[in-house]
């Protein structure tokens, strides 16, 4: 849907971005690892886009270890336009998903809280414009995009 341009926050969140740049360097999410590229597969207007874990069919792709979540530690915050580590209920259970925080999500920060590791610095139309894409439940997941939002090319500079 367009091209979003990242700064990544490697000063304050090394391990996550560490994490990141692993992935990337592997292809992971571009497809390139021969292994499918990876899609935004949860869309919540007002909430996130979400994506880096499965592909088009919703298939996981298999990741690396778990990372530390540096939540806490680096003193970011969950505002709009932020980049934060997906996780599940175990706070140090993030691997490749990431999510970009549509609006300012204090709640997000409580408790163990969700690692930001970069920000948007251009391209928040594309993200705005992929929080209004329409969405279906395809169990076990919900809010999953009804056309596919693949990430095509990811590069560092």
């Amino acid at each position: 849907m367009g091209t979003i341009t990242l700064e990544l926050f490697s000063d304050d969140a090394p391990i996550t971005v560490a994490n990141f740049v692993a992935y990337i360097d592997a292809g992971f999410y571009d497809g390139t690892d021969g292994m499918g590229a990876t899609i935004f597969h949860r869309v919540i207007p007002g909430f996130v886009i979400q994506g880096g874990g499965l592909t088009e069919s919703l298939d996981g792709k298999n990741t690396m270890p778990a990372i530390v979540n540096e939540h806490g530690v680096s003193g970011l915050l969950n505002t709009r336009g932020t980049l934060s580590m997906a996780r599940t209920s175990d706070p140090d259970s993030a691997t490749s998903q990431f999510f970009v925080n549509l609006v300012d999500n204090a709640g997000l920060d409580r408790g163990d809280g969700y690692a930001v590791f970069a920000q948007v610095t251009e391209g928040m139309d594309v993200v705005d414009a992929i929080a209004q894409v329409p969405t279906t439940d395809s169990p076990p997941f919900s809010d999953v995009p009804v056309d596919p939002i693949t990430i095509t090319s990811v590069t560092l500079e």
